[in-house]
């Protein structure tokens, strides 16, 4: 006889091993690396009119196409290669996504440059604290974030997907109660 399942989110797929992985290992987790912040914030950008899952399930087709995730080398993407991505048939083939792939790199490069890191630019909005909260889909941290990167020329980054990017980073811990990863009260993370 196999153990109960455990409680999880509404959201997560229990059919769907790699969602599930996701969900107890990832989603609202605090993250501080800079390679895994720049490969979150393209896979979000890319979630836009889709589900979570259906991004979720390309991941490690993107990985491949995206060179690792890597964000100097995407920063650097020409048009014969995102032609060749809008070609593949591993990931989401929208040049625009693609297209924003690339000038959000280039970006991102600049925050890095200016703040030391992405990630000390994302806390300079939301300090250390893990905000726990959720039934929302967007926030005036989202809204303040959403702007500033809009403001310096990012694409695919208005407020609702910047509140999933919080939410999938750990800034945002949204998981419902009734969840086993349910949590009320903030608990600080320690930055590895």
């Amino acid at each position: 006889m196999s153990a109960p399942a455990l409680p999880r989110c509404r959201w997560c797929n229990p059919a769907n091993p790699v969602y599930v992985a996701y969900h107890d290992h990832e989603w609202g987790v605090p993250v501080y690396d800079d390679h895994r912040l720049f490969e979150m914030l393209i896979l979000e950008s890319f979630q836009a009119g889709l589900s979570w899952e259906c991004v979720l399930n390309k991941r490690e087709h993107f990985r491949r196409a995206f060179d690792g995730f890597d964000i100097m080398t995407v920063s650097r993407y020409d048009a014969e290669k995102c032609e060749a991505l809008a070609c593949d048939p591993g990931i989401i083939r929208n040049r625009r996504k693609i297209q924003a792939a690339v000038v959000n790199a280039r970006i991102f490069l600049e925050i890095q440059a200016e703040y030391g890191s992405f990630s000390a630019y994302l806390r300079h909005f939301s300090g250390s604290d893990v905000i726990f909260e959720s039934d929302k889909t967007s926030s005036t941290l989202s809204d303040r974030i959403s702007a500033d990167l809009r403001r310096r020329g990012m694409k695919f980054v208005g407020t609702t997907i910047i509140y999933a990017y919080l939410q999938a980073i750990g800034i945002i811990n949204s998981h419902e109660e009734g969840c086993f990863l349910y949590r009320k009260a903030a608990v600080t993370p320690s930055q590895p």
